[in-house]
């Protein structure tokens, strides 16, 4: 069911602007580029399943060769995917990925979607991923999109079969196809039409592609020529895409800029044939609409367009927007005034921004304010009134040209006001496949707009344009110049555990570790733990200063923990302040080509009792491409190092570890391992025990890394719940000193491994067995052999998701591993 969105109906000539922290002119380039799409009437929707799965090139040509309106439509948002920045997984990952993706889209001027699916990992094929996946509701997400955006063209990445390669891809060209059908049947989907009509596209096509062995372009084709240069971008578009590609830096999809011109291929799958164009019998500019008279005007504004005084134009473009909004199509109507009014906005070289000096605030607290705005225009632009959330100033003062003003205020945030934080993680998932949103109209939406904005009423000519300002964070960094990013809405108090997982151990006190970070002052708080609606403990007398972050051990007595009966439980703290209870903390993800991101997940985490023994005491890590492992072996009583190039290369050094794990994908993100990897083998012939979790085949540093000659491949097993089968039940890894059992292998996460060996020298023993559904046996997830006086273990499990998520028969299986030579 829909929910109301409240919407602001612009009535007469006001415009609405709120997307980026600051209100900034586009280039000269950007604008003319503006102006052509202006004339255009046809939009394109490209759709896949991930980020990194559209076709930039194309992307790129669309928008800045065709001057058509595009949007790329993402089913996910990548949350199952890899991560080569850093440890960050599912939600965070995610959220990561979105980002990039926006990133992307600011290079080559496209549109994003997205719609409520999780991307839950790998599938080999569409039955799989509808297993998790509700083809309804994402369906019917894809129709709001199309409802909402209405392109005349959908474009599929890929096909609904298996040439698809992985079973979320097929997954959105079927959802693609029902969701074409649906846009234009009224009886679909009824009750969003509350807020958007129905709306049919002209055709949908499949891109064709080669991708490395397949091939599924032919020369019968739709055949369309991309990569041209364009002067005006200094760059083909080919070269634009590599640049716009190469921000999907967690995935590690660093692109080459390629130069010169290519063929991309379609194929119709529905709706009318395209026969010479994308665009066959689509009206493409307003002549074509038989409203002329608006393509001479903006014929006129494009003849006199001088890029060096761009205020030249407005006097056009005043007459330009005066004639649009006359318009009887209003869904016409309303998308061109947008972009006009951002036209209008950027000729007049306005700026506005309302920045405060730091980056947290807490809602019923009062701050101060710096409005700054100026306008670089010989026409004069007005600044009537400012809205101030809290107080309204009734100024009615003329900007003027390239005269900055600035204007202090203190701004109480609302006392309503919600935390920062995407609208897609406000709330607990509805499954592991499906984000619950509140408000179903933010669907298909990147990101929510700012909540919290001063709002400009100006006046340029004899019109009037509402601007939106967000509050906003503004400093100055000593090595990337002014930083200007939201203003971020925290709770008077978040806490977090400092460990993802702790042990309890028989007759033990347990020593647990939170992270409080206090936004106001804290007088005389308590906080509580509790498994599920158990309070365990009750810790009381907390004082916290404002502005501060505390970490602060609680002990938790043997006897309370003795009452605990599971093996795996999921512990929780409560933090009650003047009847306020706060039980979330805050996760904060800052990359230097990102801007600071923020939600709010529950203060929980793992706690495991039962029979779980090692037998190692000392670890040497080698670091990956990044996981949580090294923080839970700590937690589970062992002294973790992280090694550097000179420990490695020092046999003495190495010689102390009872065993040296790899972290995931050190083949590929580790050059410098070709240079470790005889002390390596040496630590393991000298009676040392390896553990090597799994690599990728792409990008790798070296191809012989085991002891002894091994292949990996791209095989796996996908479903969490796949039968084990034990090839020799009596090997000491499956029996000391924890006896492995099938139940061990219950409630694992996502999948059981990836990218298994398929060859291997006979000296390796393989110790499982499984397979998906239907498919062949795999037996390479885990190999041993004996090499030396040492022991040598590769492992494409998948430990680094298992492990941090308190999975009890996953850290049993590899404390196994590490105390094998103990």
């Amino acid at each position: 069911m829909f929910k109301r969105l409240t919407i602001i109906f612009i009535l007469g000539f006001f415009a609405v602007f709120c997307s980026a922290q600051q209100i900034r002119p586009a280039k000269s380039s950007e604008i003319y580029r503006e102006l052509k799409t202006l004339k255009h009437i046809p939009k394109v929707l490209y759709l896949a399943a991930h980020p990194d799965d559209e076709n930039t090139g194309l992307l790129s040509w669309l928008v800045n060769d065709q001057n058509v309106e595009t949007a790329y439509l993402s089913i996910t948002r990548g949350d199952g995917g890899q991560n080569l920045l850093g440890t960050e997984q599912s939600a965070a990952l995610g959220l990561i990925r979105t980002h990039e993706l926006l990133e992307a889209r600011k290079l080559d001027g496209a549109q994003q979607f997205f719609t409520r699916a999780i991307d839950f990992g790998f599938s080999k094929n569409t039955d799989d991923t509808f297993k998790q996946w509700d083809a309804d509701s994402i369906t019917a997400d894809v129709v709001w999109v199309i409802r909402k955006f209405r392109p005349d063209v959908i474009i599929c990445r890929f096909p609904p079969t298996s040439a698809a390669g992985h079973g979320q891809h097929s997954a959105s060209a079927v959802i693609a196809e029902k969701a074409f059908k649906a846009a234009g049947d009224k009886n679909m989907f009824p009750n969003q039409l509350k807020y958007a009509g129905i709306w049919q596209p002209k055709r949908m096509l499949w891109n064709t592609f080669r991708f490395g062995s397949t091939n599924t372009t032919a020369e019968n084709q739709l055949k369309i020529n991309v990569g041209q240069y364009n002067a005006q971008l200094g760059m083909g578009y080919g070269e634009l895409a590599g640049l716009s590609r190469s921000l999907h830096k967690s995935q590690g999809a660093g692109t080459q800029s390629i130069a010169g011109i290519r063929t991309e291929y379609f194929t119709h799958v529905l709706g009318t044939p395209a026969k010479e164009s994308l665009f066959d019998k689509i009206p493409m500019n307003w002549s074509d609409k038989g409203i002329g008279d608006i393509d001479e005007l903006i014929d006129i504004i494009l003849l006199s367009f001088d890029y060096n005084r761009l205020d030249k134009s407005l006097h056009g473009l005043l007459m330009l927007r005066k004639r649009i909004a006359e318009l009887p199509d209003v869904n016409l109507r309303r998308d061109k005034l947008e972009a006009i009014d951002h036209i209008i906005l950027s000729c007049t070289g306005f700026m506005g921004e309302v920045v405060t000096n730091q980056a947290e605030a807490i809602a019923g607290g009062s701050y101060n304010f710096r409005l700054n705005v100026i306008a670089r225009s010989s026409s004069p632009v007005i600044l009537e009134r400012v809205n101030w959330i809290n107080l309204t100033d009734n100024l009615n003062r003329k900007l003027s040209a390239d005269s900055l003003i600035t204007i202090e205020r203190k701004i109480q945030i609302p006392a309503n006001a919600p935390l920062t934080e995407p609208y897609w993680l406000e709330k607990p998932v509805k499954n592991a496949a499906t984000f619950s949103v509140a408000n179903d109209t933010l669907i298909g939406a990147a990101e929510t707009e700012a909540a919290l904005n001063v709002s400009l009423s100006l006046k340029i000519g004899i019109e009037k344009f509402e601007v939106k300002l967000p509050l906003s964070y503004k400093k100055l960094d000593p090595v990337k110049g002014d930083v200007v990013e939201q203003l971020r809405i925290v709770p008077a108090l978040d806490l977090s555990f400092a460990e993802p997982v702790y042990f309890a151990r028989e007759k033990e006190d347990l020593k647990v570790t939170l992270r409080l970070k206090a936004n106001k002052y804290i007088n005389y708080g308590k906080v509580s733990f509790k498994i599920g609606n158990t309070i365990i403990k009750t810790f009381t007398g907390i004082n916290l200063p404002e502005n501060t972050i505390t970490i602060k051990d609680f002990l938790i007595p043997a006897e309370d923990l003795a009452k605990i009966k599971a093996s795996q439980n999921k512990l929780e703290a409560v933090f009650t302040s003047e009847n306020d209870e706060l039980t979330k903390g805050q996760i904060l993800i800052q990359y230097p080509h990102l801007p600071s991101l923020q939600y709010f997940v529950p203060a929980a985490s793992w706690l495991l009792k039962g029979n779980i023994k090692v037998t190692a005491k000392r670890i040497g890590y080698i670091q990956g491409a990044g996981d949580l492992i090294p923080e839970f072996l700590r937690q589970g009583g062992l002294q973790v190092d992280i090694l550097n190039e000179s420990d490695i290369l020092n046999p003495v050094k190495l010689a102390t570890y009872d065993a040296i794990v790899t972290g995931v994908r050190v083949i590929n993100t580790e050059k410098r391992i070709k240079n470790w990897q005889t002390a390596l083998k040496g630590y393991v012939e000298n009676g040392g025990t390896m553990i090597m979790q799994y690599n990728t085949t792409q990008d790798m540093a070296l191809q012989d890394f085991g002891v002894y000659p091994f292949s990996i491949s791209g095989k796996r097993v996908t479903e969490e719940n796949a039968s084990v089968k034990f090839l020799n039940p009596n090997h000491k890894l499956l029996n000391y000193p924890n006896k492995i059992t099938a139940e061990d292998f219950n409630g694992w996460v996502q999948e059981r491994g990836a990218y298994f060996p398929d060859k291997w020298d006979e000296k390796y023993e393989p110790l499982f067995e499984m397979n998906d559904t239907g498919e062949e046996s795999l037996k390479g997830s885990t190999l041993y052999a004996k090499y030396g006086k040492g022991n040598f273990i590769y492992t494409s499990l998948a430990f680094f998701r298992q492990l941090p998520a308190g999975n009890v028969g996953a850290a049993r299986l590899f404390f196994n591993f590490i105390s094998i030579g103990k």
